[in-house]
């Protein structure tokens, strides 16, 4: 698990939205930087993406999605699947500390440096320190009430903000619609 962040994603029918958190750690109890910015469209504004990580590591990988997805011709399956084989079989790759959350329209995926990709499989996913918190909001959120996607996120990222020290309430939300 990573510290210092969290990132959720939410798809309530044609529309994904994920949030991130802006807290940047140094350690184990210095926070840096209140206003990150973790997430980012990618694909001319067709897909969306967020990192739980190191900073340069997560910017490496977002470069390597970015490709992928321009190989596939924006295919969010192939070029998660790419990533995630590109990732785990490069010798430097394999050393980056960072997982990714990205979604389009129909899906979301975790992918991690180990080969892990894992669609979410109710299209509600997290990653980061705040998770846990942050999926169980957004869960019962979507359970419980007809808030739109983006609100979900943001909803359950403001949560997750008041349970976990390495999560802030300075909150960015892309969507995709």
């Amino acid at each position: 698990m990573f510290t210092a962040t969290t990132i959720v994603a939410v798809r309530r029918g044609a529309k994904s939205a994920i949030a991130g958190d802006g807290q940047v750690t140094f350690g184990q109890n210095t926070i840096m930087k209140h206003n990150a910015k973790k997430i980012r469209k990618l694909y001319d504004g067709n897909i969306i993406a967020g990192f739980a990580g190191s900073v340069a590591d997560a910017f490496t990988l977002f470069d390597k999605f970015d490709e992928q997805l321009k190989k596939t011709s924006g295919n969010l399956t192939r070029a998660a699947v790419e990533l995630a084989k590109e990732w785990r079989s490069d010798r430097i790759l394999r050393k980056l500390e960072a997982l990714l959350l990205v979604a389009d329209k129909q899906k979301m995926f975790v992918i991690s440096g180990n080969g892990e990709l894992i669609e979410a499989e109710d299209g509600i996913a997290a990653i980061g320190s705040g998770a846990p918190y942050a999926l169980a909001a957004a869960r019962s959120l979507y359970k419980f009430t007809e808030l739109p996607a983006e609100q979900i996120a943001y909803e359950s990222l403001n949560i997750a903000s008041e349970i976990c020290v390495y999560t802030n309430d300075n909150i960015t939300v892309e969507i995709i619609e």
